[in-house]
């Protein structure tokens, strides 16, 4: 309770951590972005500050223009020259008057700020009357001219604008040096801005590394402690698993054989010397339509209504109880059905003078009537089909077994060595020596994570959690991922028509297989450097295509050699593809690659 207890407060500690580490990140990565949103902002309103400036200064050149213009056309006689400067006038008077308003009121489309600072607002406003004069003043003397009348007032309004335009030219200086000022202003506010950004990720950075990275090393400093005083614990119980192993060596090897029956097999029960059912395995029960909890039978009776045919299993249970039994049996089930067991009783001892029969079963009717039929029509046919059946059926067995001879032999070879490596060179540490001490804990790091790999390597291939948690895609998709780190090679898993549904958990496991089986042969036969799955589906159908660069094979010459491996890989993917009402399309060029399709009616 204590372990169980330690471990969840571990995990929570975690799991905070974690919250911590990303809403650290979150943190920094919000800073980040508001700082360029800041710059960007003020880059634009920077660009417009310059623009500003530069109409501003232009304005003083438009009225300096406009009043150089004025006395010309002052002086000028000749009408067709008058009426020319009179254009040319009214265009700079029209130009400087648009300016001007667009600076004082604001302009969206030339970026010019409808608000102002104070300072803005006060100088436009002193600048407006001598604006104003030199505007009515030219308007005016240009009417005059059109007119050719009142020559002396046309000279008082040239006064007029001489006088303006010296103040308007001071008043436009000071107008461009405060928009120059606040420009500057504003580049000051962004340069402050971002070293107050920059100083608040710099302290984002340093709790992170404070409350994060410092309590995660620890954690796994404590972990690999632990992990040491695991593997002394482990080396001990082995010693003492070994002494027992000796003086209990026959019972040790009836508990394999009984593993071994219980991991291949479907249909199984434990029946008492006395011939009362002890434990009868769910897929039994399912099959013979017997419920355990309702009423208490003996074996004859669970397997048959029928009192003959319980008087002759009984008779069979009482006489190879202690010897065993091997056969094939055909009962009668609840419903009137004929039905052929397949049975194989193993007597097992429990303790002294106490022991038990394990009955295992296969069910044949189905072989059987297809037996009889194949039979009734081409004996021979029917002989070739018992024998390929019998060679599907010992192939699966050793395929079963080799797989878990590969497991224990990666577990004892890999995982057992690089434990005793661990600990020799844990042994061998010497603390007074820090330089050789800390090149030994780095080896040891690396070996930690070697022992990691190993364990996940060994356990790969047994069934993924993701297909029974989100479905065939996933897990394929893990599968490749997982394949391709594990090998180095370029695996990779394309969902083209974004496929989600969920399918029955027998089809899936068989599609999984079919696929897993698919990769591994081009990875261990065809030697292939890229391999990839795609998974597309239409209303009634999912198709699955796996391609690979390998060296390809004769796609005849192997169906014909049923007695090897290769052989018998397409038979058995052609086996597992029919058992789901499927198809499966092999498709391989010698020396270019391979391409294998599987369709499955959804």
């Amino acid at each position: 309770m204590k372990s169980k207890a330690k471990e969840s407060a571990d995990k929570s500690t975690f799991k905070k951590l974690r919250r911590l580490y990303i809403f650290a990140l979150l943190t920094i990565a919000i800073t980040v972005v508001l700082s360029q949103l800041l710059i960007q902002y003020n880059l634009k309103r920077q660009l417009s500050d310059s623009r500003i400036i530069n109409i501003s200064g232009k304005q003083r050149m438009l009225s300096q223009k406009l009043t150089k213009e004025v006395l010309i056309l002052n002086f000028v006689t000749d009408t067709a020259k008058s009426k020319q400067e009179i254009i040319r006038i009214n265009e700079t008077l029209s130009l400087w008057k648009s300016t001007h308003y667009n600076l004082e009121k604001g302009n969206d489309s030339l970026g010019f700020p409808r608000e102002k600072s104070p300072n803005l607002l006060a100088l436009f406003t002193s600048i407006k009357p001598h604006f104003d004069s030199i505007v009515s003043a030219t308007t005016q003397f240009l009417g005059n001219n059109k007119e050719h009348k009142n020559k002396k007032e046309n000279q008082k309004l040239v006064q007029t604008i001489l006088e303006n335009e010296g103040v308007f030219l001071l008043k436009m200086n000071q107008i461009v040096s405060e928009y120059d000022q606040e420009a500057l202003d504003k580049v000051t506010l962004q340069r402050k801005t971002e070293y107050v950004i920059f100083g608040f990720t710099l302290l984002i950075l340093l709790l992170e590394l404070i409350f994060i990275f410092k309590p995660t090393n620890q954690k796994v400093e404590k972990l690999i402690s632990k992990l040491l005083l695991s593997e002394k614990k482990a080396l001990k119980l082995a010693y003492n698993t070994e002494i027992i192993s000796e003086i209990k060596e026959n019972s040790v090897k009836e508990l394999k054989s009984l593993n071994y029956a219980m991991e291949n097999t479907l249909l199984y029960c434990r029946v008492a010397p006395d011939g009362s059912l002890i434990h009868i395995g769910e897929k039994f029960s399912k099959l013979l339509q017997y419920n355990p909890f309702v009423s208490d039978k003996t074996f004859s009776q669970v397997l048959t209504p029928i009192e003959k045919e319980q008087l002759t299993i009984s008779r069979i249970v009482s006489e190879k109880q202690r010897s065993g039994w091997q056969g094939e049996l055909n009962i009668t089930n609840r419903k009137g059905e004929s039905l052929w067991l397949d049975i194989s009783m193993v007597p097992v001892t429990i303790k002294k003078e106490e022991s038990e029969l394990l009955i295992i079963c296969f069910d044949i009717t189905e072989r059987k009537k297809a037996e009889q039929e194949v039979e009734r029509l081409n004996t021979e046919n029917v002989t070739d089909k018992i024998n390929q059946q019998k060679i599907i059926s010992s192939k699966i067995v050793e395929n079963q077994e080799n797989e878990q001879n590969r497991i224990a032999r990666e577990i004892h070879d890999g995982i057992g060595q690089m434990l005793t490596g661990l600990k020799f060179s844990l042994e061998s540490i010497n603390l007074d020596d820090k330089e050789k001490a800390a090149q030994k804990i780095e080896y040891l790091k690396k070996l930690s994570l070697d022992i990691i790999k190993g364990v996940r390597t060994a356990t790969f291939n047994l069934m993924p959690p993701e297909l029974s948690d989100h479905g065939i895609v996933s897990s394929i998709a893990k599968l490749t991922q997982e394949l391709s780190k594990l090998t180095g090679k370029n695996i990779l898993f394309y969902n083209k028509t974004h496929f989600d549904q969920r399918l029955d958990s027998l089809i899936e496991i068989n599609i999984y297989r079919l696929t897993q089986e698919a990769i591994n042969n081009a990875l261990k036969y065809a030697d292939s450097t890229h391999i990839i799955v795609q998974l597309s589906h239409s209303h009634n159908l999912l198709s699955i295509t796996i391609d690979d660069n390998g060296k390809g094979f004769d796609i005849n010459a192997a169906e014909k050699k049923r007695n090897s491996e290769s052989g018998m890989g397409l038979l058995f993917m052609k086996e597992r593809i029919q058992y789901i009402n499927g198809r499966v399309f092999i498709n391989s060029i010698p020396n270019e690659g391979t391409r294998i399709t599987f369709n499955i009616p959804i």
